[in-house]
């Protein structure tokens, strides 16, 4: 465990200030933190928190453990936040004031090569955030046929012409196995477009990431259960990098669903489990994407549980 004293960051935490702000903390309340990471959120709802609050903070990733401080009011839950009711239950916890998740890829996962999340970093081809067990991207790369690669760009990557960069990775792995992320921009760079060539791997990475850690359904399951732990009036607040993530928050806060259909009662009445706190997004400001680059991307939405 680490102390305020000896902290070196593992990753910046983006819109803190604003996050703190929104999730309206009781001082004696009991909070989540569903995206532990480095730990700097988790401290910034500590240091808000009185003598009598809790925070419970989940990670799947367990080299996040290092980044625990020593603080009794801290609850660490190594656990995929799609198990949130369950790992509170387990915890005698049946009710909390805010949650909280900050959905981006630590800048730890980025700048360790040996994790595979980044093109820029030759590294085995992995991009697990828990390593002890399941699918690498190597094993979608090599093993899903043309057909379902394509699928995966086009849903996670929002990628053009997928169909023509599957093609590349299957005529690459029929001479050798792509087992490294250099080998996997090699196979993809008769694909790759002379301009904006790392905004088109950043989407190739992301459409593995995405698949490999099945982010979609996990944010899906986590977000309906928020509605089962929040007690009335609790805080969600979620931070977003892209824009599959935005729209499943936007349209969840707003109705309650994912697809964003507002039903409504006999009388025209609108029938929706939240109150949005934020119209719109909240953005970093120039200085912090200056002091940050890598919050640039960042939207946060806030709601309060009816």
């Amino acid at each position: 465990m680490t102390t305020s004293s000896d902290f070196v960051p593992y990753h910046i935490p983006v819109l803190a200030d604003e996050a703190i702000s929104l999730l309206d903390i009781d001082a004696a309340g009991t909070y989540v933190d569903l995206t532990f990471g480095g730990g700097g959120h988790s401290r910034r709802i500590l240091s808000a928190l009185g003598p009598e609050g809790r925070l419970y903070a989940f990670d799947q990733d367990r080299d996040t453990a290092a980044n625990i401080p020593d603080d009794g009011r801290l609850h660490y839950v190594e656990s995929n936040f799609r198990f949130l009711r369950g790992a509170l239950r387990l915890r005698g916890v049946r009710q909390v004031d805010g949650i909280l998740a900050d959905l981006g890829v630590s800048s730890h996962h980025f700048d360790e090569a040996g994790r595979g999340f980044s093109f820029r970093n030759d590294g085995p081809l992995d991009m697990r955030m828990n390593r002890r067990g399941g699918r690498t991207a190597a094993d979608v790369v090599n093993g899903y046929d043309a057909d379902t690669l394509a699928r995966v760009l086009r849903d996670w990557g929002e990628l053009d012409t997928t169909w023509k960069i599957a093609s590349c990775i299957v005529r690459r792995r029929e001479t050798e196995p792509i087992l490294t992320t250099r080998q996997l921009v090699e196979a993809v760079e008769p694909c790759t477009p002379k301009r904006d060539g790392a905004k088109f791997l950043t989407k190739l990475f992301q459409a593995l990431r995405i698949e490999v850690n099945g982010e979609m359904e996990a944010l899906k399951m986590a977000l309906e259960q928020s509605l089962k732990v929040l007690r009335p009036g609790g805080r969600l607040v979620v931070i977003s990098y892209h824009s599959l993530e935005d729209r499943l928050v936007k349209n969840f806060m707003r109705s309650g669903n994912f697809e964003g259909r507002v039903e409504s009662d006999f009388y025209g009445r609108q029938l929706t489990p939240f109150e949005v706190v934020t119209r719109k997004a909240v953005l970093p400001t120039a200085a912090e994407i200056e002091a940050n680059p890598r919050s640039r991307s960042a939207k946060m939405r806030a709601a309060a549980k009816l």
